[in-house]
């Protein structure tokens, strides 16, 4: 899977990374490589399935929904 970041050099020194398609996961590093890696690791977090979110509400209506 590709996923486009934005690498930004910060005023404090490091950098920071955002991921645009995934809102609000953003990672930092005191270096390109350790900013890289770093938000490699946030993008696997977010994306991993929680077990809640698989619950199913027996009395509800599953619905799919193309958006």
């Amino acid at each position: 899977m590709n996923i486009k970041v934005y690498l930004e050099k910060s005023e404090e020194g490091g950098y920071t990374v955002i991921v645009p398609s995934l809102p609000g996961c953003i990672s930092e590093g005191e270096t390109r490589e350790e900013a890289i890696k770093n938000i490699k690791e946030a993008i696997e977090l977010y994306l991993e399935p929680v077990e809640d979110d698989t619950v199913a509400i027996s009395h509800a209506e599953e619905l799919e929904l193309a958006v």
